[in-house]
């Protein structure tokens, strides 16, 4: 008994202090989930007040029935009871019975259907947007195209900003913890954004909650979906579809901001575009290429082969001693351009310095020691053809 009412004390405590917070201090993420939110995230779209308004409509609807059958159901049990006397009737085919139990259920599917359907109609509206912008979904970050409108020609990839030190409980976790992203996208206020989405490599999905937003990117499908932010503020959204081993990891930040603003970051975007543009025919050296190719191997390959370049076991294969990293040049670039099994192909995502430089990383780190320790950029363009 002693055992029991100390065991009950230890569980009331440590409830005590979850409830309170004083020990585990949480804060609302900023365009992300709430502490201890229990309803949909505040709606910033027009779409998303009308999907809030119809789950609550629907919840009105549905305590209604409940209290309805069940006030029913046990009054009939309480008030007819055998104690009190009351015989059970010997009834059956009632006309009455037949025609309320037909229409009552027809004019409710009625009252949920109209108003869910004009919802559904206007989600699927995606004309006359004023800027539309492709989604790519890769393994495990998304890629942004401009196709249409202001910002035309705009592309870039966003990754998971969160640094490992944090996932692997080396360092204290941040306020936006796996939710933040290195290039996030951006979009002007209170214009309609029309989002392609597809995939490289397996199913995605692109979605953010506040924007009521949440389309399929399917590999060799293009699918659809828009929003109107109408307010500025910066809104977080996940991939919603079960991608692989770091899909918990592949996070969406859309930046709403003003006219003037998204005008201002086009033009610098396009800029830094422009001064990023590496010239393929440049001869680099061993030492220059190796130092952009750990960046680019961080950036995209450290999820899959790891920081040691060990790989996974049975699942991605190490790079430190292999055979194709230390073997002849080409095939390693044939790998990354086309891909091999689990491999996907870097032909669109990396441009052909950063094949050059990633591979040139990984011939000089670690235990290997290729003979041909370099790539130039020129190679890898020739392989392209």
């Amino acid at each position: 008994m002693k055992h029991a009412k100390r065991l009950l004390s230890s569980l009331l405590v440590a409830t005590g202090l979850l409830m309170s917070g004083s020990s585990f201090a949480v804060n609302d993420m900023a365009g992300g989930p709430a502490v201890h939110e229990l309803n949909f995230q505040t709606p910033v779209t027009a779409i998303a007040a009308d999907i809030y308004e119809l789950h609550v409509w629907m919840i009105v609807i549905c305590v209604a029935i409940f209290i309805a059958v069940f006030g029913v159901m046990f009054y009939s049990i309480l008030k007819h009871r055998k104690s009190l006397g009351y015989k059970a009737a010997n009834f059956h085919e009632s006309t009455t019975v037949e025609i309320a139990w037909t229409v009552v259920p027809f004019v409710i599917v009625v009252l949920m259907a109209l108003p869910a359907t004009k919802t559904v109609v206007a989600m699927k509206d995606t004309s006359n947007a004023d800027i539309t912008i492709k989604a790519t979904g890769m393994q495990w970050k998304w890629g942004y195209d401009y196709l249409k409108g202001e910002g035309e020609g705009v592309a870039f990839l966003s990754a998971l900003a969160t640094p490992r030190e944090q996932i692997r409980g080396e360092a204290p976790k941040g306020e936006n913890y796996l939710l933040e992203v290195d290039n996030p996208l951006v979009v002007p206020v209170n214009k309609k954004i029309r989002i392609v989405t597809t995939a490289n490599d397996v199913i995605h999905a692109w979605g953010v909650p506040a924007f009521g937003v949440k389309q399929d990117a399917i590999p060799g499908f293009v699918r659809d979906t828009w929003f109107k932010a109408e307010k500025i503020g910066t809104f977080r959204g996940n991939c919603y579809e079960l991608c692989g081993k770091e899909h918990a990891f592949m996070p969406i930040v859309v930046n709403v901001v003003s006219e003037q603003d998204y005008a201002a970051w086009v033009v610098e975007k396009k800029k830094a575009m422009a001064s990023n543009a590496d010239d393929p025919t440049k001869t680099w050296t061993v030492a220059d290429l190796t130092a952009r190719g750990e960046k680019v191997y961080a950036a995209n390959c450290v999820a899959c082969h790891q920081a040691t370049g060990k790989g996974v076991p049975g699942a991605f294969p190490a790079l430190d001693g292999s055979q194709v990293v230390n073997g002849m040049q080409e095939g390693q670039i044939a790998i990354l351009l086309n891909g091999k099994n689990a491999m996907p192909s870097w032909k669109a995502t990396l441009s052909d310095t950063e094949i050059a430089a990633v591979i040139t990383y990984t011939r000089n780190s670690w235990n290997n020691k290729a003979s041909d320790n370099i790539v130039q950029p020129a190679e890898v363009l020739a392989a392209r053809k």
